[in-house]
């Protein structure tokens, strides 16, 4: 039952529970597919009686069940329904030929992400299987700072959202992503390359409301050409272009400079 103060909103202790299970879901990814309530207490700093109370009325609520391993939890059919829903957006439904054709034009792995609750999250990937080796990520993946899709979506929202994205990370990296956005908004796409020859390319897919993903070339090539206006860079800048367009976007005016 839900605590109402005397104005009929919830009360500060309901804000901070589902807060809690906020956090607690976006525990789970990829790489951390089951969690203890211990895990639980040592990541959110809970006591161990609380955690495991919080992680048993979210399995009575259908948002974890046990796992198979004792003492686990694991995210549960309420989440699965959920994230069926969202990957019916209209842009994961319309890109897998886009990503299919770019991938097959540049022989380069190709993927789609999306904005989630922490930045982009991997939502397609298409990969180029006519190289020896294949480069590839797992959908689901969260993507971070030091992504091109991040830095093109911050790129594309206003100067919250950067404060947000950069909340505790030092002078020095602040100032190093601060410049990759600028250039990302300035060129309308994103390049991060790597010392061991891996690196990516991004750029912003718009419906009517703004930005609402990212296209990008996952490759190990350490000949691939990036440079301004090259043949590569032009077929990403041109298929997000042409997605965007039949998602009814168009790129928005520059947000200001940071």
């Amino acid at each position: 039952m839900t605590n109402v103060d005397s104005t009929g909103d919830a009360s500060g202790s309901d804000i901070q529970a589902v807060q809690r299970v906020g956090q607690i879901c976006s525990l789970f990814g990829p790489h951390t597919t089951e969690l203890t309530a211990a895990d639980v207490a040592e990541r959110l700093g809970l006591n161990r009686t609380t955690a495991y109370r919080y992680c048993t009325s979210l399995v009575t609520a259908g948002i974890l069940e046990r796992g198979h391993r004792r003492g686990t939890f694991v995210l549960g059919g309420m989440m699965l329904q959920l994230g069926m829903h969202a990957l019916q957006r209209r842009v994961i439904k319309i890109a897998p030929p886009y990503l299919s054709e770019l991938s097959a034009a540049v022989r380069t792995t190709t993927v789609l992400a999306v904005w989630g609750a922490h930045g982009p999250v991997v939502a397609l990937v298409n990969e180029d299987l006519s190289r020896t080796v294949v480069v590839t990520v797992h959908t689901g993946t969260q993507l971070d700072l030091s992504s091109a899709q991040m830095r093109v979506f911050l790129s594309c929202q206003d100067e919250q959202a950067f404060e947000r994205a950069t909340e505790g990370i030092s002078d020095a990296k602040r100032a190093e992503v601060e410049a990759a956005v600028f250039m990302a908004r300035r060129n309308g796409y994103g390049i991060v390359s790597h010392s061991d020859g891996l690196f990516a390319a991004a750029a912003p897919v718009f419906d009517e409301y703004g930005i609402c993903a990212t296209i990008a070339l996952l490759g190990a090539d350490q000949m691939a050409d990036l440079s301004s206006g090259s043949p590569t860079l032009a077929k990403l800048v041109n298929t997000a272009a042409a997605l965007s367009a039949e998602l009814g976007g168009q790129e928005r005016n520059r947000v200001a400079d940071l």
